[in-house]
Protein backbone atom coordinates (compact mmCIF):
# COMPACT_ATOMS: atom_id res chain seq x y z
CA UNK A 1 0.00 0.00 0.00
CA UNK A 2 1.53 3.37 -1.03
CA UNK A 3 1.90 6.44 1.20
CA UNK A 4 -0.96 8.30 -0.52
CA UNK A 5 -3.46 5.52 0.24
CA UNK A 6 -2.26 5.22 3.85
CA UNK A 7 -2.71 8.98 4.34
CA UNK A 8 -6.23 8.84 2.90
CA UNK A 9 -7.18 5.97 5.23
CA UNK A 10 -5.82 7.91 8.24
CA UNK A 11 -7.80 11.02 7.29
CA UNK A 12 -11.02 9.03 6.89
CA UNK A 13 -10.43 7.33 10.25
CA UNK A 14 -9.87 10.65 12.01
CA UNK A 15 -13.08 12.06 10.52
CA UNK A 16 -15.03 9.01 11.69
CA UNK A 17 -13.60 9.28 15.21
CA UNK A 18 -14.55 12.97 15.37
CA UNK A 19 -18.11 12.23 14.25
CA UNK A 20 -18.55 9.47 16.84
CA UNK A 21 -17.07 11.52 19.68
CA UNK A 22 -18.98 14.73 18.94
CA UNK A 23 -22.40 13.45 17.90
CA UNK A 24 -24.33 11.70 20.66
CA UNK A 25 -27.34 11.02 18.44
CA UNK A 26 -28.13 9.28 15.21
CA UNK A 27 -27.30 11.78 12.48
CA UNK A 28 -30.18 10.51 10.34
CA UNK A 29 -32.79 11.01 13.04
CA UNK A 30 -32.81 14.82 12.86
CA UNK A 31 -32.07 17.43 10.24
CA UNK A 32 -29.98 19.26 12.84
CA UNK A 33 -27.72 17.79 15.50
CA UNK A 34 -26.32 19.76 18.41
CA UNK A 35 -22.71 19.13 19.29
CA UNK A 36 -21.22 21.81 21.48
CA UNK A 37 -17.58 20.86 21.65
CA UNK A 38 -16.83 24.27 23.21
CA UNK A 39 -18.84 23.15 26.26
CA UNK A 40 -21.43 25.97 25.98
CA UNK A 41 -25.06 25.62 24.93
CA UNK A 42 -28.03 27.96 24.61
CA UNK A 43 -31.70 27.11 25.13
CA UNK A 44 -34.98 28.86 24.50
CA UNK A 45 -37.59 27.60 26.98
CA UNK A 46 -41.25 27.95 26.01
CA UNK A 47 -44.38 26.48 27.53
CA UNK A 48 -48.16 26.51 27.28
CA UNK A 49 -48.42 27.66 23.68
CA UNK A 50 -52.02 26.43 23.50
CA UNK A 51 -51.84 26.57 19.72
CA UNK A 52 -55.15 26.48 17.84
CA UNK A 53 -54.93 25.77 14.11
CA UNK A 54 -56.41 28.69 12.12
CA UNK A 55 -58.61 26.24 10.21
CA UNK A 56 -60.45 25.42 13.44
CA UNK A 57 -61.95 28.86 13.97
CA UNK A 58 -63.63 31.58 11.94
CA UNK A 59 -63.24 33.88 14.99
CA UNK A 60 -67.00 34.25 15.05
CA UNK A 61 -69.49 34.41 17.91
CA UNK A 62 -68.72 30.98 19.41
CA UNK A 63 -64.99 31.66 19.40
CA UNK A 64 -65.43 35.13 20.91
CA UNK A 65 -67.56 33.64 23.69
CA UNK A 66 -64.85 31.03 24.33
CA UNK A 67 -62.30 33.84 24.58
CA UNK A 68 -64.51 35.99 26.79
CA UNK A 69 -64.83 33.31 29.46
CA UNK A 70 -61.20 32.22 29.20
CA UNK A 71 -58.18 32.87 31.38
CA UNK A 72 -56.33 35.42 29.28
CA UNK A 73 -55.00 33.27 26.46
CA UNK A 74 -54.47 35.42 23.37
CA UNK A 75 -55.90 32.76 21.06
CA UNK A 76 -57.20 35.28 18.55
CA UNK A 77 -53.56 35.96 17.66
CA UNK A 78 -51.94 32.64 18.58
CA UNK A 79 -50.79 31.85 15.03
CA UNK A 80 -49.14 35.27 14.79
CA UNK A 81 -47.50 34.88 18.22
CA UNK A 82 -45.99 31.55 17.18
CA UNK A 83 -44.81 32.94 13.83
CA UNK A 84 -43.16 35.89 15.59
CA UNK A 85 -41.52 33.45 18.03
CA UNK A 86 -40.15 31.43 15.11
CA UNK A 87 -38.76 34.66 13.65
CA UNK A 88 -37.01 35.41 16.98
CA UNK A 89 -35.50 31.92 16.97
CA UNK A 90 -34.20 32.28 13.43
CA UNK A 91 -32.59 35.64 14.29
CA UNK A 92 -31.10 34.67 17.66
CA UNK A 93 -30.24 31.07 16.74
CA UNK A 94 -30.38 29.18 20.07
CA UNK A 95 -29.01 25.65 19.97
CA UNK A 96 -32.13 24.12 21.49
CA UNK A 97 -35.82 24.94 21.94
CA UNK A 98 -37.61 23.19 24.82
CA UNK A 99 -41.41 23.21 25.02
CA UNK A 100 -42.74 21.88 28.32
CA UNK A 101 -46.29 20.92 27.43
CA UNK A 102 -49.72 22.26 26.52
CA UNK A 103 -48.63 22.56 22.94
CA UNK A 104 -52.25 22.88 21.80
CA UNK A 105 -55.40 24.62 22.97
CA UNK A 106 -57.31 21.45 23.81
CA UNK A 107 -55.52 18.59 22.11
CA UNK A 108 -57.02 19.06 18.63
CA UNK A 109 -55.32 16.71 16.18
CA UNK A 110 -55.18 19.39 13.52
CA UNK A 111 -53.54 21.82 15.93
CA UNK A 112 -50.86 19.25 16.75
CA UNK A 113 -50.18 18.58 13.07
CA UNK A 114 -49.96 22.29 12.19
CA UNK A 115 -47.71 23.06 15.14
CA UNK A 116 -45.38 20.18 14.22
CA UNK A 117 -44.97 21.73 10.76
CA UNK A 118 -43.87 24.97 12.39
CA UNK A 119 -41.42 23.14 14.64
CA UNK A 120 -39.94 21.47 11.56
CA UNK A 121 -39.16 24.94 10.18
CA UNK A 122 -37.33 25.76 13.42
CA UNK A 123 -35.19 22.66 13.07
CA UNK A 124 -34.42 23.44 9.44
CA UNK A 125 -33.11 26.80 10.65
CA UNK A 126 -30.62 25.01 12.89
CA UNK A 127 -32.31 24.78 16.32
CA UNK A 128 -33.08 21.35 17.77
CA UNK A 129 -36.53 21.02 19.33
CA UNK A 130 -37.61 18.87 22.29
CA UNK A 131 -41.23 18.60 23.44
CA UNK A 132 -43.35 16.83 26.04
CA UNK A 133 -47.15 16.82 26.44
CA UNK A 134 -49.17 18.87 28.90
CA UNK A 135 -52.54 18.14 30.45
CA UNK A 136 -54.40 19.69 27.48
CA UNK A 137 -52.64 17.68 24.75
CA UNK A 138 -53.83 14.06 24.86
CA UNK A 139 -57.24 12.37 24.75
CA UNK A 140 -58.92 15.70 25.42
CA UNK A 141 -62.74 15.60 25.22
CA UNK A 142 -62.74 19.41 24.98
CA UNK A 143 -61.16 19.41 21.50
CA UNK A 144 -63.31 21.80 19.48
CA UNK A 145 -63.57 23.87 16.34
CA UNK A 146 -65.54 27.13 16.21
CA UNK A 147 -67.83 28.26 13.42
CA UNK A 148 -70.45 30.98 13.61
CA UNK A 149 -72.29 30.69 16.91
CA UNK A 150 -71.51 27.00 17.41
CA UNK A 151 -68.57 24.83 18.43
CA UNK A 152 -68.01 21.30 17.13
CA UNK A 153 -66.17 18.28 18.48
CA UNK A 154 -63.00 17.47 16.55
CA UNK A 155 -60.47 14.65 16.70
CA UNK A 156 -58.00 14.61 19.56
CA UNK A 157 -54.89 12.38 19.75
CA UNK A 158 -53.56 9.40 21.68
CA UNK A 159 -50.18 8.64 23.19
CA UNK A 160 -49.16 6.80 20.02
CA UNK A 161 -50.26 9.72 17.85
CA UNK A 162 -48.17 12.12 19.94
CA UNK A 163 -44.98 10.14 19.39
CA UNK A 164 -45.71 9.88 15.67
CA UNK A 165 -46.47 13.59 15.22
CA UNK A 166 -43.56 14.80 17.37
CA UNK A 167 -41.09 12.02 16.59
CA UNK A 168 -38.60 14.49 15.12
CA UNK A 169 -38.70 16.60 18.26
CA UNK A 170 -37.14 14.34 20.85
CA UNK A 171 -38.60 10.88 20.60
CA UNK A 172 -36.81 9.45 17.57
CA UNK A 173 -33.33 10.36 18.80
CA UNK A 174 -33.85 9.74 22.53
CA UNK A 175 -31.09 7.68 24.11
CA UNK A 176 -33.64 6.20 26.53
CA UNK A 177 -37.45 6.03 26.68
CA UNK A 178 -39.59 5.36 29.73
CA UNK A 179 -41.84 2.38 29.02
CA UNK A 180 -44.79 3.62 31.07
CA UNK A 181 -45.00 7.25 29.94
CA UNK A 182 -43.98 9.69 27.23
CA UNK A 183 -40.82 10.57 29.15
CA UNK A 184 -37.45 10.33 27.42
CA UNK A 185 -33.78 11.17 27.86
CA UNK A 186 -31.97 13.35 25.33
CA UNK A 187 -28.24 14.02 25.10
CA UNK A 188 -27.78 17.15 23.00
CA UNK A 189 -24.24 17.60 24.31
CA UNK A 190 -21.58 15.49 25.94
CA UNK A 191 -21.79 17.43 29.19
CA UNK A 192 -25.50 18.26 29.57
CA UNK A 193 -28.39 15.80 29.18
CA UNK A 194 -32.11 16.55 29.39
CA UNK A 195 -34.80 14.49 31.13
CA UNK A 196 -38.06 15.29 29.34
CA UNK A 197 -40.66 14.06 31.83
CA UNK A 198 -44.30 13.30 31.05
CA UNK A 199 -46.25 14.21 34.21
CA UNK A 200 -49.73 14.18 32.68
CA UNK A 201 -52.76 12.07 33.67
CA UNK A 202 -54.90 11.54 30.59
CA UNK A 203 -56.04 7.89 30.60
CA UNK A 204 -59.44 8.65 32.14
CA UNK A 205 -60.14 11.92 30.34
CA UNK A 206 -62.84 10.55 28.06
CA UNK A 207 -64.67 8.90 30.96
CA UNK A 208 -64.43 12.05 33.09
CA UNK A 209 -65.47 14.32 30.23
CA UNK A 210 -62.64 16.77 30.88
CA UNK A 211 -58.82 16.78 30.87
CA UNK A 212 -57.30 16.05 34.27
CA UNK A 213 -55.34 19.00 35.63
CA UNK A 214 -53.24 17.04 38.13
CA UNK A 215 -49.85 15.55 37.43
CA UNK A 216 -47.67 12.82 38.91
CA UNK A 217 -44.69 10.54 38.25
CA UNK A 218 -45.09 6.79 38.74
CA UNK A 219 -42.76 4.54 40.74
CA UNK A 220 -41.65 2.95 37.46
CA UNK A 221 -40.77 6.37 36.06
CA UNK A 222 -38.79 7.22 39.20
CA UNK A 223 -36.81 4.00 38.73
CA UNK A 224 -36.18 4.93 35.11
CA UNK A 225 -35.03 8.42 36.17
CA UNK A 226 -32.49 6.82 38.51
CA UNK A 227 -31.27 4.62 35.64
CA UNK A 228 -30.87 7.71 33.47
CA UNK A 229 -28.95 9.41 36.28
CA UNK A 230 -26.57 6.47 36.52
CA UNK A 231 -26.01 6.62 32.76
CA UNK A 232 -25.27 10.34 32.95
CA UNK A 233 -22.87 9.96 35.88
CA UNK A 234 -20.89 7.31 34.02
CA UNK A 235 -20.46 9.77 31.16
CA UNK A 236 -19.78 12.70 33.55
CA UNK A 237 -22.86 14.48 32.16
CA UNK A 238 -25.10 16.85 34.09
CA UNK A 239 -28.88 16.31 34.11
CA UNK A 240 -31.64 18.88 33.97
CA UNK A 241 -35.33 17.96 34.12
CA UNK A 242 -38.21 19.38 32.09
CA UNK A 243 -41.85 18.70 32.94
CA UNK A 244 -45.24 20.33 32.63
CA UNK A 245 -46.36 20.37 36.25
CA UNK A 246 -44.60 22.24 39.05
CA UNK A 247 -42.07 20.38 41.17
CA UNK A 248 -42.33 23.05 43.89
CA UNK A 249 -45.22 25.31 44.88
CA UNK A 250 -45.29 28.56 42.92
CA UNK A 251 -48.51 29.89 44.43
CA UNK A 252 -49.10 29.13 48.09
CA UNK A 253 -52.85 29.67 47.67
CA UNK A 254 -53.34 27.46 44.62
CA UNK A 255 -51.34 24.21 44.54
CA UNK A 256 -53.85 21.43 43.86
CA UNK A 257 -53.70 20.45 40.21
CA UNK A 258 -50.55 22.48 39.59
CA UNK A 259 -47.85 21.07 41.87
CA UNK A 260 -46.95 17.43 41.22
CA UNK A 261 -49.10 15.19 43.44
CA UNK A 262 -46.05 13.25 44.68
CA UNK A 263 -43.62 16.13 44.56
CA UNK A 264 -41.95 15.21 47.86
CA UNK A 265 -40.85 11.88 46.36
CA UNK A 266 -39.78 13.63 43.18
CA UNK A 267 -37.66 16.14 45.13
CA UNK A 268 -35.91 13.31 46.99
CA UNK A 269 -35.23 11.38 43.79
CA UNK A 270 -34.01 14.49 41.96
CA UNK A 271 -31.62 15.36 44.78
CA UNK A 272 -30.24 11.83 44.83
CA UNK A 273 -29.74 12.13 41.08
CA UNK A 274 -27.97 15.51 41.43
CA UNK A 275 -30.65 17.30 39.40
CA UNK A 276 -30.55 20.92 40.54
CA UNK A 277 -32.63 22.58 37.80
CA UNK A 278 -36.18 21.79 36.71
CA UNK A 279 -37.98 23.71 33.94
CA UNK A 280 -41.79 23.70 34.24
CA UNK A 281 -44.96 25.40 32.99
CA UNK A 282 -48.69 24.76 33.51
CA UNK A 283 -49.38 27.50 36.06
CA UNK A 284 -48.96 30.26 33.44
CA UNK A 285 -47.07 32.60 35.79
CA UNK A 286 -43.39 33.53 35.78
CA UNK A 287 -41.92 32.29 39.05
CA UNK A 288 -38.79 30.71 40.49
CA UNK A 289 -38.99 28.46 43.57
CA UNK A 290 -36.11 26.90 45.50
CA UNK A 291 -35.79 23.87 47.77
CA UNK A 292 -32.73 23.39 49.97
CA UNK A 293 -31.62 20.42 52.01
CA UNK A 294 -28.21 19.16 53.13
CA UNK A 295 -26.52 22.06 51.32
CA UNK A 296 -28.15 20.97 48.07
CA UNK A 297 -30.54 23.21 46.15
CA UNK A 298 -33.16 22.49 43.51
CA UNK A 299 -34.48 25.37 41.42
CA UNK A 300 -37.88 25.09 39.74
CA UNK A 301 -38.31 27.74 37.06
CA UNK A 302 -41.91 28.09 35.93
CA UNK A 303 -41.81 30.02 32.66
CA UNK A 304 -44.98 31.95 31.87
CA UNK A 305 -47.31 30.81 29.10
CA UNK A 306 -46.34 31.91 25.61
CA UNK A 307 -50.00 32.54 24.76
CA UNK A 308 -50.59 34.89 27.71
CA UNK A 309 -49.33 38.40 28.46
CA UNK A 310 -46.44 39.26 28.40
CA UNK A 311 -45.83 36.55 25.72
CA UNK A 312 -42.37 35.71 26.97
CA UNK A 313 -40.02 32.75 26.98
CA UNK A 314 -36.95 31.71 28.93
CA UNK A 315 -33.38 32.02 27.70
CA UNK A 316 -31.05 29.52 29.36
CA UNK A 317 -27.31 29.44 28.78
CA UNK A 318 -25.09 26.71 30.21
CA UNK A 319 -21.35 26.27 30.31
CA UNK A 320 -19.04 24.02 32.29
CA UNK A 321 -17.20 27.08 33.53
CA UNK A 322 -20.09 29.35 34.54
CA UNK A 323 -23.05 27.02 35.15
CA UNK A 324 -26.58 28.20 34.29
CA UNK A 325 -27.79 31.69 33.46
CA UNK A 326 -31.53 32.16 32.95
CA UNK A 327 -33.48 35.23 31.96
CA UNK A 328 -36.73 35.96 30.13
CA UNK A 329 -37.38 37.65 26.82
CA UNK A 330 -40.60 38.84 25.20
CA UNK A 331 -41.56 37.69 21.73
CA UNK A 332 -40.93 40.69 19.47
CA UNK A 333 -44.28 40.62 17.72
CA UNK A 334 -44.12 44.26 16.63
CA UNK A 335 -40.80 43.75 14.83
CA UNK A 336 -42.08 40.61 13.10
CA UNK A 337 -45.29 42.39 12.03
CA UNK A 338 -43.28 45.31 10.62
CA UNK A 339 -40.93 43.00 8.72
CA UNK A 340 -43.96 41.21 7.25
CA UNK A 341 -45.66 44.45 6.22
CA UNK A 342 -48.71 43.63 8.35
CA UNK A 343 -51.23 46.45 8.74
CA UNK A 344 -53.10 45.17 11.82
CA UNK A 345 -52.67 47.91 14.46
CA UNK A 346 -53.04 45.39 17.28
CA UNK A 347 -50.00 43.47 16.04
CA UNK A 348 -47.99 46.62 15.31
CA UNK A 349 -48.60 47.72 18.91
CA UNK A 350 -48.90 44.30 20.48
CA UNK A 351 -47.28 45.05 23.85
CA UNK A 352 -49.88 47.68 24.72
CA UNK A 353 -52.71 45.74 23.04
CA UNK A 354 -51.89 42.52 24.90
CA UNK A 355 -51.49 44.32 28.23
CA UNK A 356 -54.84 46.06 27.86
CA UNK A 357 -56.58 42.84 26.77
CA UNK A 358 -55.12 40.91 29.72
CA UNK A 359 -56.12 43.63 32.19
CA UNK A 360 -59.64 43.70 30.78
CA UNK A 361 -59.98 39.90 30.94
CA UNK A 362 -58.63 39.78 34.50
CA UNK A 363 -60.93 42.60 35.59
CA UNK A 364 -64.05 40.84 34.29
CA UNK A 365 -63.02 37.47 35.76
CA UNK A 366 -62.49 38.98 39.21
CA UNK A 367 -65.67 41.07 38.97
CA UNK A 368 -67.70 37.93 38.16
CA UNK A 369 -66.23 36.11 41.17
CA UNK A 370 -67.02 39.05 43.47
CA UNK A 371 -70.54 39.24 42.04
CA UNK A 372 -71.10 35.57 42.90
CA UNK A 373 -70.00 36.25 46.48
CA UNK A 374 -72.81 38.84 46.83
CA UNK A 375 -71.05 40.85 49.55
CA UNK A 376 -70.08 44.06 47.77
CA UNK A 377 -71.65 47.06 46.08
CA UNK A 378 -71.02 47.62 42.38
CA UNK A 379 -68.60 50.46 43.16
CA UNK A 380 -66.65 48.27 45.61
CA UNK A 381 -66.47 45.40 43.10
CA UNK A 382 -65.11 47.76 40.44
CA UNK A 383 -62.39 49.05 42.77
CA UNK A 384 -61.37 45.59 44.00
CA UNK A 385 -61.40 44.13 40.48
CA UNK A 386 -59.22 46.94 39.16
CA UNK A 387 -56.65 46.36 41.90
CA UNK A 388 -56.71 42.59 41.43
CA UNK A 389 -56.20 43.03 37.68
CA UNK A 390 -53.11 45.18 38.36
CA UNK A 391 -51.76 42.54 40.75
CA UNK A 392 -52.50 39.77 38.26
CA UNK A 393 -50.61 41.58 35.50
CA UNK A 394 -47.49 41.82 37.65
CA UNK A 395 -47.90 38.26 38.94
CA UNK A 396 -48.03 36.69 35.49
CA UNK A 397 -45.04 38.77 34.41
CA UNK A 398 -42.87 37.65 37.33
CA UNK A 399 -42.65 41.16 38.82
CA UNK A 400 -45.09 40.93 41.71
CA UNK A 401 -42.89 43.25 43.81
CA UNK A 402 -43.51 46.15 41.39
CA UNK A 403 -45.50 49.25 42.43
CA UNK A 404 -46.11 47.77 45.88
CA UNK A 405 -46.80 51.06 47.66
CA UNK A 406 -48.98 52.35 44.83
CA UNK A 407 -51.14 49.21 44.90
CA UNK A 408 -51.35 49.19 48.70
CA UNK A 409 -52.79 52.70 48.62
CA UNK A 410 -55.59 51.86 46.18
CA UNK A 411 -59.14 51.76 47.53
CA UNK A 412 -59.48 48.29 46.05
CA UNK A 413 -56.58 46.87 48.08
CA UNK A 414 -57.83 48.49 51.28
CA UNK A 415 -61.25 46.93 50.71
CA UNK A 416 -59.62 43.58 50.02
CA UNK A 417 -57.61 43.69 53.25
CA UNK A 418 -60.78 44.38 55.26
CA UNK A 419 -62.78 41.66 53.47
CA UNK A 420 -63.80 38.44 55.28
CA UNK A 421 -61.65 35.34 54.57
CA UNK A 422 -61.98 33.90 51.07
CA UNK A 423 -59.83 32.21 48.44
CA UNK A 424 -60.01 35.34 46.30
CA UNK A 425 -58.75 37.52 49.18
CA UNK A 426 -55.90 35.08 49.89
CA UNK A 427 -54.95 35.04 46.21
CA UNK A 428 -54.98 38.84 46.00
CA UNK A 429 -52.83 39.30 49.12
CA UNK A 430 -50.43 36.59 47.93
CA UNK A 431 -49.92 38.34 44.59
CA UNK A 432 -48.42 41.37 46.35
CA UNK A 433 -44.82 40.66 47.33
CA UNK A 434 -42.38 43.05 48.99
CA UNK A 435 -39.38 40.71 48.71
CA UNK A 436 -36.69 41.92 46.33
CA UNK A 437 -36.70 38.69 44.39
CA UNK A 438 -36.28 38.51 40.61
CA UNK A 439 -38.38 35.80 39.00
CA UNK A 440 -37.09 36.67 35.55
CA UNK A 441 -33.42 36.03 36.20
CA UNK A 442 -31.34 33.32 37.86
CA UNK A 443 -27.70 32.23 38.04
CA UNK A 444 -26.77 28.74 39.23
CA UNK A 445 -23.03 28.08 39.53
CA UNK A 446 -21.78 24.73 38.35
CA UNK A 447 -20.55 22.66 41.27
CA UNK A 448 -20.11 19.50 39.26
CA UNK A 449 -16.61 18.13 39.52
Amino acid sequence: MNIRKISLILIISLIAICIVSCNTRDANSKETSVCKCNECISFFVATDIHYLAPELTDKGEAFQKFMRYGDGKQLNYIDEIVEAFIYDIKVKKPDILIISGDLTNNGEKESHIELAKKLKRIEKAGTSVYVIPGNHDLKNPWARSFKGNENFKVDTITKRDFVKIYGDFGYDEAISRDKGSLSYLASPTKHLWILMLDTTKYKDNMILGFPETCGYLSEETFEWIEECSNMAKKENAKLIAVMHHSLLDHCQVITKGFTLENNSTAVEVFQNCDIDLVLTGHIHIQDISTYEKDEKSIYDIATSALCVYPQQYGVLNYSLKNGYDYNTCRVDIENWANKKGIQDENLLNFKSYSKEAFMKQSYHNFYDKLLQMGKYTDEEMQKISKTLAMLNLNYYSGVKNTNVDEIKNTEGYKLLKKAPPSLLKDYGIHMLCEKKTDNNKLHIPNHQK
